[in-house]
């Protein structure tokens, strides 16, 4: 199973990879379809919950949340989300690269970071379009966070 998912997230990382460089070169202002159908609010919320269970009980990556304000990192993942989606939130984090400086994040942890957020979106019943969606617009965030 667990393979699979792998296979999976690194199929969907791929595919957000290229819809994210075609949405680089053509952006648009958001819509606010995604939030809607991601569920709104509520639901970002909850897949932040357990995305962050998810990253924080997985040996592949949770060492690099041990100097971490969990309750920051669920905020800021929320309002990247909502924003992202078209949510009409505002973003208030630090830039990505500053935020993963030193933390050395391989191809590898990002690809699990992947698939843990596909875990908590599938169990929130977000379907596998809507997830790609949220994943091509995250995709690009790969260059700003791997490091080695």
């Amino acid at each position: 199973m667990i393979n699979f998912r792998m296979k999976q997230a690194a199929t969907a990382l791929a595919l957000a990879c290229v819809l994210g460089a075609a949405h680089a070169q053509s952006p648009a202002a958001p819509d606010g379809s995604l939030f809607r159908d991601l569920g709104g609010l509520p639901v970002i919320q909850q897949v932040v919950d357990d995305f962050m269970r998810n990253m924080l009980d997985d040996t592949r990556i949770r060492h690099t949340f041990k100097d971490s304000n969990i309750k920051r990192v669920k905020d800021k993942l929320v309002e990247q989300f909502c924003q992202l989606s078209g949510g009409g939130c505002v973003y208030t984090g630090d830039p990505m690269r500053e935020v993963h400086q030193g933390l050395k994040l391989s191809n590898a942890d990002f690809n699990a970071l992947v698939e843990d957020l596909q875990l908590a979106m599938d169990k929130n019943g977000i379907p596998s379009r809507t997830q790609n969606r949220l994943l091509a617009l995250l995709a690009p965030m790969q260059r700003e966070t791997v490091s080695r």
